[in-house]
């Protein structure tokens, strides 16, 4: 896709191998509600998985229980962030097992669940004598000692071998069952946590990019101009700190991060991302070798995104490209493929679309609703007649515990959210009781200038917001967005008025 630096070797090769979607958004942040959007291909407005701790509705099927009934057994590597819906399971209100985690339909091969401090991974990871901390999130660091970045140095390296990580462990896995399951039909849910923070990298990721000639963040940096945007990004500004332990420093705020600090905070992500690349590498590698790569449809993509200092955000804040704007490659073995094996479609798609591609590749009939349609045209190097112009996501920034937010720009939770078109040049963010925001993406890819509130963009913003309102409106179904778990803690409703 044109990065300077960042190696990826075997995913480019896969690429070339496979079509590449440069415009495809994910419908949500973070996890939890964007994997609902890949589950069941709906959007957020749809499913009502407004966090990482909504329960996931049982009256929509998942892409699990659709390949259930085609007789396939879907299997989970990794997680899905995905708490039970109360109803289905009231044992979930006062326990907290792993199977509360599990979306309906997987068997949990390998789990790595934030909810149970990675158990299945820390198992092995002890008895190769690492030490667990009291804090899983401190897996990764350096050492067992509070870690704090030297000034002027790289982020030192994972305590954690490149053999024993999470991201190989979750790999040796998913290659055991592939032989496993021989001749038999198989579906697997691979789900890495890196690049995601902690960003430490193992050694020798976390020198393999020069810091030197890592590209600096861009758009707007400074916490007056945020805020001069707009009031909920002032707060989400100051609220990044909060999350600060995740991109580590020897400053005191994020405010204060420099230069230095994006480089080698990059360094390390880039790092993880190419140890991804290496473990890519390995899967594909041993589907060619057992004979089952020219028969298995590969969907390579991320739940979202990662600001990494643009626009001043480090984590998964804003409404910014940067969190939505995801990568996505996709292999169909067929021979109808085979005329457009190494494009690029450069049409908008989401996550919405990947169930309808999947039931649509294994010639499976869908009767439920979903929000989108098959990408298989594109795959076959036939695209549709019609197609969408722009593609839709959503962010559901409340807080229902603490009421963070609420009380800070004296909101309800149910006024804490916005939707967004994003098309070829217009962006628009709408809330419901706050202004909008509207992006140039053509003379402003950064999107640093509101120009919602300029008149001459009047017509614009009414177009915009009518599109929305045509889009958003929801049929009447199970609402859980009021329901919240924490990792380790109990399932309970709270109030959002």
């Amino acid at each position: 896709m044109g990065h300077p630096i960042v190696h990826t070797p075997n995913i480019d090769a896969f690429a070339a191998d496979s079509t590449t979607f440069s415009r495809h958004y994910c419908q949500a942040l973070p996890c939890g509600p964007s994997r609902a959007s890949i589950l069941k291909g709906l959007y957020l407005h749809n499913h009502r998985v407004v966090s990482n701790g909504t329960p996931l509705p049982a009256d929509l099927r998942n892409v699990a229980q659709h390949l259930q009934d085609a007789e396939f057994r879907p299997a989970l590597f990794g997680y899905t962030d995905t708490p039970l819906d109360p109803d289905v399971q009231p044992d979930a209100l006062h326990d907290t097992s792993v199977e509360d985690w599990i979306c309906p339909g997987f068997t949990a091969v390998a789990p790595f669940l934030f909810a149970d401090g990675f158990s299945g991974w820390t198992a092995e990871f002890a008895a190769k004598g690492y030490t667990l901390p009291e804090d899983p999130l401190h897996l990764w660091d350096p050492s067992d000692e509070p870690y704090t970045p030297a000034k002027n140095g790289l982020l030192a390296p994972s305590r954690i071998a490149a053999a024993d990580t999470d991201t190989a462990w979750l790999t040796e896995r998913l290659l055991v069952y592939v032989d496993a399951m021989a001749e038999r039909p198989w579906f697997a849910h691979f789900n890495c946590l890196k690049p995601h923070p902690p960003l430490f990298a193992s050694r020798p990721y976390d020198t393999l990019h020069n810091p030197a000639d890592i590209p600096l963040p861009v758009g707007t940096q400074q916490r007056g101009q945020i805020a001069a945007q707009h009031p909920w990004l002032a707060y989400e500004y100051d609220a990044q700190e909060r999350r600060r332990v995740e991109y580590p420093s020897e400053k005191t705020s994020i405010a204060e991060y420099d230069e230095w600090d994006a480089r080698r905070l990059r360094a390390a992500y880039y790092g993880n991302c190419s140890e991804i690349d290496a473990q890519i590498g390995r899967i594909i590698d041993r589907l060619k070798s057992t004979g089952t790569y020219d028969e298995t449809l590969i969907i390579f993509c991320s739940d979202h995104g990662e600001q990494l200092g643009n626009n001043g955000f480090w984590g998964r804040r804003g409404p910014y490209d940067g969190n939505f704007h995801v990568p996505m490659i996709v292999r169909d073995p067929r021979e109808a493929a085979d005329s457009v094996r190494g494009s690029r479609v450069n049409a908008f798609t989401e996550h919405v679309d990947l169930l309808p591609t999947i039931l649509d590749a294994l010639q499976l009939e869908n009767t439920d609703a979903i929000d989108e349609r098959s990408l298989v045209p594109f795959l076959h190097g036939t695209p549709p007649s019609t197609w969408r112009d722009a593609a839709h996501f959503a962010y559901d920034f409340g807080d229902l515990v603490g009421k963070s937010v609420e009380t800070t720009l004296g909101l309800a939770s149910n006024e804490c959210h916005f939707h967004t078109i994003r098309g070829k040049q217009w962006k628009y963010v709408e809330f419901p009781t706050l202004p909008p925001l509207l992006f140039d993406m053509s003379n402003d890819p950064r999107e640093g200038i509101n120009l919602a509130s300029d008149p001459s963009c009047s017509v614009i913003v009414a177009e915009y917001s009518d599109h929305l309102r045509r889009l958003v409106e929801r049929p009447p179904g199970r609402d859980l967005s009021s329901w919240f778990q924490p990792y380790g803690g109990e399932l309970r409703q709270y109030d959002v008025t």
